[in-house]
């Protein structure tokens, strides 16, 4: 990696860590770009350079969550059907406490301070729509479907719907400051009952005829 790709990685990790720090202190609308910038010794247009939006500094991993579930069932053995793919992930990442399930004190936090911004609430559905998006894309492209075919949104929908309701369910107990323990317990088995409903209608898709 050379000096310039290094100086660029080290400043776009300054302005997440320093925006991070801020909006856990004071939450996000009590803060704002200039702020961030100045705090992380860049100008504000270089903070825009980086992230677009303050949405986008809060949201710094957003591509990473758009593209997982695709990413789950695209690397998925062929023999395993995209629903038993997903439950396999949610439940791994309910066993290691996963930040993005607000299982831990700081990510309990974030949550909790997305639930309480309206701007913030309508970015994460955006996220989940890009997901949802994403998911029926690697659905079609898995059985030799063509992209924007109806059968693998709809099935995408599906999919989508239950992983977000059981993440849901996750992060609201979290953010009450519920112990990660008893959410593991209580939510595991449910969440494997749902998705043992999923099973049969999302077998892999055939191609098409």
């Amino acid at each position: 990696m050379g000096l310039r790709e290094t100086k660029k990685q080290q400043t776009r990790a300054a302005l997440s860590e320093t925006a991070s720090a801020l909006f856990r202190e004071r939450g996000f609308d009590q803060v704002s770009v200039a702020e961030i910038a100045r705090m992380a010794g860049v100008s504000v247009n270089t903070a825009f350079n980086y992230f677009p939006t303050k949405e986008d500094l809060f949201f710094d991993s957003q591509p990473l969550a758009e593209n997982h579930l695709a990413d789950v069932v695209v690397t998925a053995p062929s023999d395993t059907t995209p629903a038993d793919a997903l439950l396999a992930d949610l439940l791994g990442a309910l066993q290691r406490r996963d930040p993005a399930l607000g299982l831990c004190k700081d990510a309990a936090a974030f949550w909790r301070t997305v639930a309480e911004s309206p701007t913030l609430t309508a970015r994460s559905r955006e996220i989940a729509e890009r997901a949802e998006r994403a998911l029926a894309h690697a659905l079609a492209e898995r059985s030799g479907r063509q992209t924007g075919d109806p059968e693998t949104h709809l099935l995408a929908g599906a999919l989508c719907g239950a992983y977000r309701a059981a993440v849901g369910q996750i992060r609201q107990r979290a953010i009450t400051g519920e112990d990660p323990s008893r959410v593991l317990d209580e939510l595991g088995p449910t969440i494997e009952y749902l998705f043992s409903h999923l099973r049969g209608l999302a077998q892999p898709l055939p191609p098409p005829s």
